[in-house]
């Protein structure tokens, strides 16, 4: 069904000292996008049959934090990628676009995106509001493809994924409530040391914590959190890092079985790689980032994962 209401259209473009070709995996592996764009905090495939795909993506848009489906066709022959969401959230009526990946002399390329949509009764303070947050989000997007592209032959140095797990005799359910509960944990959790959270959504969960690590240093962190109470899954995407890390996302998964269950908690960092010396002293390189980081998140997440266990297991005990 085409849309009575007026069409707006947007355009943006970056030039990239890279080639077409990584410019283009990097537009077109949707799943890596929370990690790799700042608006992003979770896209979840639907369906990929190698071109067409669909997707559930989360991502914050003006302040707020949004969700839509999405229909994406991708050609990567062309280095053409067109999308539709198909189940927008207002004040979007449609919304259609288009990644164009060209190639440029000298191993260099050209990304440009395309928006065009329509919304509900063409209101001019909802066109101006969805205008502001395409404007304000392919921007970020596009500056941190072309950050991320020029140093392709350096992400796996940057890049670090890891994961922690513990073992606990007790019910699923128990284990995600301790998990879900975050407003408590600072009353639960001796390294958190302040939490605000605000849930205008069901399972959307924004929020901002003071955490203390083990030299007694303080950082404070934003973060959204998409919780699946039904898939025993949370996921989020820090919104505000400490300085060695340019994105974290994360999750903390439950995996259930006849005697109890696993919790699983697993991270993805890219670190800041200008703020190593900083943080870590003169002489530091990303082979120290990447150990205090893991070390750090891991200490945290652990720390955090037994207290759950012994929150299940004890209320199994007193039952």
């Amino acid at each position: 069904m085409v849309s009575s209401e007026r069409v707006h259209r947007t355009v943006h473009s970056v030039e990239v000292d890279a080639g077409a070709g990584v410019v283009y995996g990097l537009i077109s592996d949707a799943v890596q996008w929370p990690l790799y764009f700042p608006p992003n905090v979770y896209v979840e495939r639907l369906e990929f049959d190698g071109r067409d795909e669909r997707l559930r993506m989360w991502a914050t848009a003006n302040g707020e934090v949004r969700s839509w489906i999405s229909q994406r066709l991708q050609d990567p022959q062309e280095r053409r990628i067109e999308f539709h969401q198909t189940r927008p959230q207002a004040p979007v009526e449609t919304m259609h676009g288009t990644w164009i990946v060209e190639e440029r002399p000298g191993g260099t390329s050209r990304l440009t995106l395309l928006h065009d949509f329509t919304v509900v009764g063409d209101r001019p303070g909802d066109v101006e509001w969805v205008e502001r947050a395409c404007d304000s989000n392919s921007r970020a997007e596009l500056d941190n493809l072309k950050r991320l592209a020029e140093r392709w032959t350096r992400l796996d140095e940057l890049v670090l994924s890891f994961e922690d797990s513990v073992r606990v005799k007790g019910p699923a359910e128990l284990v995600y409530d301790f998990l879900y509960r975050v407003a408590d944990w600072p009353d639960l959790i001796p390294h958190v040391s302040r939490l605000d959270l605000t849930e205008d959504s069901p399972g959307v969960q924004v929020m901002s914590m003071d955490t203390v690590t083990a030299d007694g240093s303080a950082h404070t962190t934003e973060s959204v959190r998409i919780c699946f109470p039904h898939a025993g899954r949370i996921v989020y995407k820090q919104t505000a890092t400490p300085a060695l890390m340019e994105a974290h996302t994360g999750e903390w998964s439950l995996v259930p079985d006849e005697t109890g269950v696993t919790v699983v908690s697993q991270h993805s960092v890219v670190l800041r790689e200008e703020a190593v010396e900083q943080v870590l002293g003169p002489g530091a390189d990303l082979a120290a980032a990447r150990r205090y980081v893991r070390q750090a998140l891991g200490r945290n997440s652990t720390a955090t994962l037994n207290l759950a266990k012994q929150h299940a297991e004890s209320a199994i005990r007193v039952l």
